[in-house]
């Protein structure tokens, strides 16, 4: 099992470079690009915009751009003639983490923890990102877990009680709940719950007060409830439908008919003999829902002022703030290689016959 997760994770390593360099293509030929996004409202001469130019490198091809933002430009400098007019400190008024100027070739890459700048919040992008990172994370996983579970309780229920009422009601939930889009979702709830019964807030992380940290997790529930769910709904529909037909295969199987013969009462049969193996199908969804997190929680966290990581890349999106529309691509790609990586540990967990010798 070692070998094997080590030989994935090395497999994964040029799938990452992969998407970096995918991504990177897209945002360098995207109309106008990042000299646009500064220069926007800054008033600034012909003369001083191609500077600015000189100064971000984007004048060179964009492969040579793309190994500069991945490994870093401090081995090498460019831009050494002595002309400061491309310092964006003094053009667009944007500073280092700390205040100070940003000298040319003084980038570290992204694969030394160094993003950039953002050009509206000027300040690390790190940081930012992952300030914003544990919101992310609480919501996430709040709905990867309801969604799991209750998903995969309903498919158990749904194959043990197979063409039942209970059945048949979860059969048609399943569908409605995929094909409602999960902003009208998110907005018809906010609307009955919040505006009109008024028992669960309208959205936020927690009550909005002077002091900005929020507190413990259970003592703001009722701001979880909703994002929760309607991050959820997606996970629910489809775990329970895979969980349904996964267990009405297993059922036919001949272990399962021994298991009845030995005496077992159905509990046992079911549970210990029939969802296990149930389960191995369900394990490759893992991959693809934690990456669906992200996409997901763009929107969520939009509708809900939830102050994480997607309503900040939304915010980027709409400002052409690129350096963190580039690092939140990063993270997601990591996040979906980690999925799919976590799937494939996942069957061997779940089923020991499985070998990856």
């Amino acid at each position: 099992m070692y070998k094997y997760v080590l030989r994935r994770v090395i497999q994964a390593i040029p799938i990452f470079f992969g998407i970096t360099l995918l991504s990177y293509a897209l945002m360098a030929n995207t109309p106008g690009g990042p000299v646009a996004a500064l220069a926007f409202g800054a008033n600034l001469k012909p003369s001083e915009v191609e500077a600015l130019k000189i100064q971000l490198g984007v004048n060179d091809p964009w492969p040579i751009q793309y190994l500069r933002w991945l490994v870093g430009d401090d081995w090498l400098r460019w831009d050494t003639d002595g002309d400061k007019l491309a310092d964006r400190s003094v053009l667009i008024g944007i500073t280092g983490p700390n205040g100070e100027p940003l000298p040319p070739g003084d980038r570290r890459g992204i694969l030394r923890g160094d993003f950039g700048i953002s050009f509206v919040r000027s300040r690390a992008v790190l940081p930012i990102i992952l300030e914003r990172l544990p919101a992310s994370i609480e919501l996430g996983v709040s709905s990867l877990v309801v969604g799991a579970s209750i998903g995969i309780l309903v498919g158990v229920i749904a194959a043990v009680y197979h063409d039942r009422w209970f059945d048949h009601i979860t059969r048609v939930l399943a569908v409605v709940f995929d094909a409602v889009p999960i902003f009208f979702l998110a907005i018809l709830l906010l609307l009955i719950f919040g505006a009109q019964l008024q028992i669960l807030p309208l959205g936020d992380r927690c009550r909005v007060t002077m002091d900005p940290s929020c507190p413990p997790i259970f003592q703001r529930l009722e701001y979880l409830i909703l994002p929760t769910f309607v991050l959820a709904t997606g996970g629910i529909s489809a775990y329970s439908r895979f969980m349904r037909a996964s267990m009405l295969e297993v059922v036919s199987q001949d272990y399962m008919r021994t298991a009845r013969a030995k005496g077992l009462n159905s509990r046992t049969v079911w549970l210990r003999h029939g969802a296990r193996n149930a389960l191995i199908p369900i394990a490759t969804f893992l991959g693809p829902a934690i990456a669906g997190i992200w996409g997901g929680a763009v929107i969520t966290e939009t509708i809900f002022n939830w102050p994480g990581v997607g309503r900040t890349v939304v915010a980027a999106v709409t400002s052409r703030d690129y350096p963190i529309v580039m690092a939140a691509t990063v993270f997601a790609g990591i996040s979906t290689i980690l999925g799919y990586l976590l799937s494939d540990i996942l069957y061997g967990i779940i089923d020991p016959r499985i070998r990856f010798d």
